[in-house]
């Protein structure tokens, strides 16, 4: 046996004796009504359990998955670095965009002028 035993809460006991005795039927007697109602508190504590473990996982899951700042800012600092490598050792790429503009607008006025 576990050391802790299984205290439900006085909102899940009120809930599961709410419950209870708005689907108690006529002739039901008090000892049904509270067997019903401990079975619905047992249902709410096994569904409790569920979504509690279920969201311990998740939260696992997610806290796997990040990425730290550091490392965020480690990876952009390589991409700079990469960019600003490529521009210095090829200035022609950083020229590429406007000559081809220019290649461009000849063209079309080479084209209206047919």
């Amino acid at each position: 046996m576990s050391k802790y035993k299984n205290k439900t809460s006085t909102e899940t006991k009120e809930e599961a004796n709410k419950i209870a005795k708005s689907t108690q039927r006529p002739g039901q007697s008090k000892d049904q009504t509270k067997l019903i109602a401990q079975g619905i508190r047992k249902g709410i504590e096994q569904y409790k359990k569920r979504y509690k473990s279920k969201a311990r996982e998740l939260d696992k899951k997610l806290k796997s998955t990040k990425i730290s700042d550091s490392e965020i800012n480690a990876t952009s600092d390589k991409k700079m670095q990469r960019t600003q490598n490529i521009s210095k050792s090829s200035p022609s790429i950083k020229y590429l965009p406007w000559f081809l503009l220019v290649l461009s607008w000849v063209g079309f006025l080479i084209w209206t002028q047919q």
